[in-house]
């Protein structure tokens, strides 16, 4: 049986994950870490958002370069990006951006599922909106 673990010994632990990712479009590799808890939820958050209507909606705008953001790192695990940088970002070559945050999402733990549960949390909101006009 495994050990039981105290408070102390979870927070001093390092558990974030680096792996290299090869971008043979921007002429090198990168790192790629897994996010924390709090910059997953906030993630998470950015990506639906309430319109006019009081209802959610799906926000895709630039869903890759901002997971991307909060991965990519150096090989100390410190982020290259900040958030004023996700547009830029965003503007990079799509298969480059798509291989990092494949990696991202897998360390992280977001599975195919959690991206499809956001997408239904939204179009709910939606056919609520489309079944009343």
């Amino acid at each position: 049986m495994s050990e039981l673990l105290t408070a102390a010994a979870i927070l001093a632990v390092n558990d974030l994950k680096i792996e290299k990712v090869e971008t043979p479009e921007w002429g090198g590799h990168v790192c790629v870490r897994s996010m924390s808890g709090t910059d997953r939820d906030l993630w998470e958050a950015d990506n639906i958002k309430k319109n006019k209507q009081d209802k959610y909606d799906l926000n895709l705008a630039n869903m890759r370069a901002r997971l991307c953001t909060k991965t990519i790192c150096d090989d100390q695990g410190a982020l290259l990006f900040n958030e004023s940088q996700i547009a830029e970002l965003g503007r990079k070559n799509a298969a480059a951006l798509d291989r990092c945050f494949a990696v991202a999402q897998r360390l992280s733990g977001i599975s195919k599922q959690d991206l499809e549960e956001m997408g239904k949390n939204s179009e709910s909101s939606r056919s609520a909106d489309s079944s009343s006009n």
